[in-house]
């Protein structure tokens, strides 16, 4: 029988720390195995070496904060997924690797605040792909509402879902803020970001787990 495909997952903090990362490794852990996926858990800075990296079909970045990688571990994961590794991000990793110009591009966009956490609708612009099929149009949720210092349509992206800002309060980026989005390059690995996942309870909802399922699934399905 051939291994199966491997993705690591890296949620080391060098700032603020989520108290949802324990529950969303558990969640991870589970979606992965249901899709026949190994995963191995890291928060260890020296996983990301070229050699221990063409092991891995996927890297995901749960809620991250911080520079989390060395230099050597920046070269390696820009050079996995140049070469078709496939990248997700969940929740604060948008909040990470702020001095490294292609994590920015690898990821689309930058966080840059939130009100306090709420009730608001999240409006599902793309219902093909495999992470939003399942939602409704308009999908009630509450979390950490991101900011972003860039809209990540300007860098091109695949824009999956979005929020009303007139239906909480402390919105900044206006009529247009993108919450979902991925991005399939010419050349390279598939990169998908969410910035919902804030809260523990998220990890054990049906419709966030199958919404992290479903990016799990396009972000392994073409890397190499």
């Amino acid at each position: 029988m051939p291994p199966l495909p491997r993705v690591l997952l890296h949620t080391r903090t060098a700032g603020f720390r989520h108290d949802s990362i324990p529950a969303g490794i558990e969640a991870l852990r589970q979606l992965a195995t249901a899709a026949g996926l190994e995963l191995t858990a890291t928060e260890d800075p020296d996983a990301f070496s070229e050699q221990n990296l063409a092991g891995y079909r996927a890297v995901v970045f749960l809620s991250t904060t911080g520079e989390v990688l060395t230099d050597d571990g920046r070269k390696a994961l820009e050079s996995f997924h140049a070469t078709g590794g496939g990248f997700l991000g969940i929740h604060s990793a948008a909040g990470t690797e702020y001095d490294w110009p292609y994590y920015g591009t690898l990821l689309g966009a930058r966080f840059r605040s939130h009100p306090a956490p709420q009730p608001a609708v999240v409006s599902v612009l793309d219902r093909t792909h495999p992470a939003t099929a399942h939602l409704p149009e308009q999908w009630a949720w509450d979390d950490e509402w991101y900011d972003f210092r860039s809209n990540p349509r300007d860098a091109g992206v695949r824009v999956l879902a979005s929020v009303d800002e007139s239906r909480y309060q402390g919105g900044l980026m206006g009529s247009d803020h993108p919450l979902v989005w991925c991005q399939e390059p010419r050349d390279g690995g598939r990169s998908f970001y969410t910035s919902l996942g804030h809260h523990i309870a998220a990890y054990a909802d049906t419709d966030f787990r199958q919404h992290l399922a479903g990016a799990l699934h396009w972000v392994c399905e073409t890397a190499s």
